[in-house]
């Protein structure tokens, strides 16, 4: 027998266990008597039509089982600090039942409090689940089950799970396909380990590349999110668990691009509103109808969002026809007393949150602290009963569609073992990763390296042997990491030598302070750069691999300057002052202002935050084994002062400074975007043709068939992501340029030639006119296909009568 298994089997004779009262005979034979009055009520008939069992459920509670069903319960390690039920247990709020409980055994490796043998195998993990269910079950008086939750933007956030790369990497693959199959592993490994709602994905519209979560964010463009997030969704819920929305609403763009305490005030417009950062959650929500949203902790135009009835019921619930329950951001109902201080205190916040829908509350602290006032609210008549039970209904109806009041149990905790993280799931997290490389610069065709022509390699920079950036604090933990530099050692085994030296570290001893104010090189420092100058000047190419840490971005950590933090400039320069071919290789979670790099360095590989299996990846990229096609999902300025400089923007809003004429001679800053949404190059060549564009003369709520073809005319194997846009020539409102409104990623053979179709809606012509109204206006459209929002290869008109 496998020693882990013989392991699982002695924690369950080991562990100290609180014994249930004998209530084994609820379980009757199709159905369960969770109040224990011996007989089948309604809410227990699965028979029943969903709403006659949600009514007769609340019909049955009393005000604290209700209040119980409207706030999170954090797991162990965080709040809870048992690992399964104890005593004690019954003199606790959750003694009425609870909501859900949040990141439960999960074993994170971030939080050691959290550290549990119940994390893995993962069989003890299902069997931990259905332990504590059971108790809510067997030990409440109506025996409501438990909404077990957790994170998993990138993977699910548990004890090695499989991992997926940084959602800015997810987005970067822009293949659907690929997505919907991550959802479908996140969906699955949440079955399977008892988790029955899972936080993702994020629909976050990442427009200030200051901002430290772009990382946690697909990109910038509200069409391109809206179809992966989509597909994420689908394939999350087909596996019967539900998919919770985040962060919801306008929380990407805070002023400055600022992060931690200051994520407030975000200065956008209505109609920019709807049309770009409202845009994915409606989609998304009408077509996949997700069971979960999570409201965010920012205010918009003075309303904090998880207070406002106008997002959170108006919009979400009326116009965008979301059913699921709405459970908030962690601090979100603080914050509305604390920091936006539209609240006399806690109390007041607790009323207007519920007011304005927000079904759970979640924070790092006891529940309680929630459930307690909203009971006094109640008792005086500040809350309706009415209200309450609106709310309660939505989280017990999202409940019985996840089948938690017929099967509240994992069937087969030990197949927990071979579900979660197969080799599969592992080959297919290391071709998500492959196909999220996005190259940059490949001057005189230096990539791929061709190994047979190389005797010595120097591989170096301070993110050549680092890890941290693998692992996220909302993904998998504990999975073995494969450095850059290890990656390519294993490539090469002993054909080639392959030397290292760090060159600098991640960042200067006064950073983030020296990138306003310049310091000197220490001794030190110099004799590091130094050093890897030497060495590269006997190697026959240099792969520099730079960028940032987990510690330079990610949640509370926005940046100022978008430069390559510390040293690592001065360390490019020095080894291209040697003369030798250099590659550079870029870890990082966010565009950077890399001028100097692009003007000079040959070849540039983005990465951005790979999987575990990094280096792997990244190797066989670098060594043509894999051609890199995954492309930009945020524009990289040149310059943090061009911020805003995204896609899709307004007419004239990029334009360059003229040289002449009434607004003057403006030779005063630099122009124009680095590297542009969608931008990605090959190690092959791609020929567009013959676009048809059907019916060319249309009424408003037609059909527009679009076709393209596209031909591999290089000498390998590649991917090419075919990107349409629309361009409305003349509207009643400004709008954008243009606008993403399809694209697809193909593989093509040398020679191989392939049509792609397309179909554009009536919603993709739409826009909101003068009465804030969705309306799809008369006039001429233009169809643009292209590699890249500024690499347009051919155009078509239709008319709309």
């Amino acid at each position: 027998m496998n020693k882990s298994y013989v392991l699982a089997a002695s924690l369950f004779l080991a562990t100290p266990f609180y014994s249930f009262s004998q209530n084994n005979g609820i379980y009757k034979k199709g159905w369960i008597d969770f109040n224990k009055n011996g007989k089948k009520d309604i809410f227990e008939d699965p028979k029943q039509p969903l709403e006659k069992r949600v009514s007769d459920l609340i019909s049955q509670m009393n005000l604290n089982e209700k209040t119980c069903q409207t706030a999170t319960l954090y797991g162990y390690g965080r709040v809870l600090k048992d690992e399964m039920p104890t005593p004690q247990w019954k003199n606790e709020i959750w003694k009425d039942g609870i909501a859900n409980i949040d990141e439960h055994l999960n074993g994170l490796r971030n939080h050691p409090t959290a550290k549990t043998e119940y994390s893995f195998p993962f069989r003890n993990h299902a069997n931990g689940i259905n332990k504590v269910q059971r108790w809510f079950i067997e030990e409440t008086r109506l025996g409501i089950p438990v909404d077990f939750t957790n994170e998993a933007i990138h993977g699910l956030c548990h004890d090695r799970a499989t991992p997926f790369p940084s959602p800015i990497n997810i987005g970067s693959t822009w293949n659907k396909a690929l997505v919907r199959h991550a959802g479908e592993v996140a969906g699955r490994e949440a079955k399977a380990l008892g988790y029955t709602n899972i936080y993702a994905p994020i629909l976050d519209v990442a427009r200030d590349q200051r901002w430290g979560r772009v990382v946690e964010c697909y990109g910038e463009d509200p069409f391109h999110i809206a179809e992966l997030g989509k597909q994420m969704v689908l394939g999350i819920q087909e596996q019967g668990v539900a998919a919770t929305l985040k962060h919801y609403a306008v929380y990407s763009i805070p002023k400055g691009g600022r992060d931690g305490d200051a994520r407030t005030d975000p200065h956008v417009a209505p109609r920019e509103m709807h049309q770009m950062y409202l845009y994915p959650f409606r989609r998304v929500v009408k077509e996949a109808a997700p069971m979960g949203v999570m409201s965010s902790y920012n205010d918009w135009d003075g309303v904090p969002v998880t207070a406002s009835h106008y997002f959170l019921t108006d919009l979400l619930r009326h116009q965008f026809g979301f059913n699921g329950y709405i459970v908030s951001d962690s601090e979100a109902v603080e914050y509305v007393f604390t920091k936006h201080r539209v609240a006399d205190d806690y109390k007041e916040a607790v009323r207007q949150v519920v007011e304005a829908g927000l079904n759970v509350r979640t924070h790092f602290t006891k529940p309680e602290d929630y459930i307690l006032p909203l009971r006094e609210l109640v008792q005086e008549g500040k809350v309706s009963m009415k209200t309450l039970d609106e709310r309660v209904a939505d989280v017990l109806r999202v409940k019985f569609r996840l089948g938690l009041f017929d099967e509240p149990y994992v069937k087969d905790p030990s197949a927990a073992d071979k579900l979660v993280h197969t080799s599969q799931d592992e080959a297919f997290s290391q071709q998500m990763s492959l196909e999220s490389m996005v190259l940059l610069k490949n001057e005189a065709n230096l990539l791929p390296l061709n190994k047979e022509k190389l005797k010595n390699i120097l591989v170096t920079g301070p993110l050549a042997t680092d890890e941290s950036y693998a692992v996220s604090r909302y993904g998998p933990s504990n999975n073995p990491v494969t450095s850059v530099l290890d990656g390519i050692k294993s490539y090469l085994g002993t054909q080639v030598k392959v030397n290292y030296s760090k060159g600098c570290d991640i960042i200067d001893a006064t950073w983030p302070e020296s990138e306003i104010i310049p310091t000197e090189l220490t001794a030190a420092e110099k004799a590091s750069i130094q050093a890897a100058v030497d060495q590269a000047k006997t190697a026959d190419v240099v792969i520099a691999v730079v960028g940032e840490d987990d510690k330079r971005v990610g949640e509370s950590m926005s940046r100022t300057g978008l430069n390559l933090p510390g040293r690592q400039l001065q360390l490019l320069q020095a080894l291209h002052a040697t003369g030798k071919p250099i590659v550079m290789v870029m870890i990082n979670g966010q565009p950077l202002t890399i001028n100097w790099e692009d003007r000079y360095i040959p070849a540039i590989l983005e990465a951005w935050f790979p999987g575990p299996q990094a280096g792997k990846v990244i190797a066989e990229t670098l060594f043509g084994d894999y051609n890199p096609g995954g492309k930009l999902t945020m524009t990289f300025p040149k310059s943090t002062g061009q911020i805003q400089l995204n896609f899709p923007f307004k007419p004239g809003s990029h334009a360059n400074q003229p040289s002449s004429g009434p607004n003057g001679y403006g030779k005063t800053r630099v122009n124009g975007a680095l590297y542009p949404f969608g931008f990605g190059l090959s190690y092959t060549t791609f020929e567009y043709s013959n676009l048809v564009v059907s019916p060319d003369k249309l009424n408003s709520q037609d059909l527009v068939n679009v076709s393209v073809d596209i031909e591999n005319t290089g000498s390998r194997k590649g991917d090419e992501v075919v990107q349409l846009y629309l361009k409305d020539l003349v509207s009643s409102v400004t709008t954008y340029e243009s606008v993403l409104r399809g694209f697809e990623r193909v593989t093509l053979n040398p020679g191989e030639k392939k049509t792609l179709k397309f179909v554009l809606q009536p919603d993709d012509l739409a826009i909101l006119d003068k009465n804030m109204n969705w309306t799809v206006e008369p006039g001429k459209f233009v169809v643009m296909m292209g590699s890249s929002s500024e690499d347009i290869r051919l155009k078509k008109e239709f008319l709309v009568k």
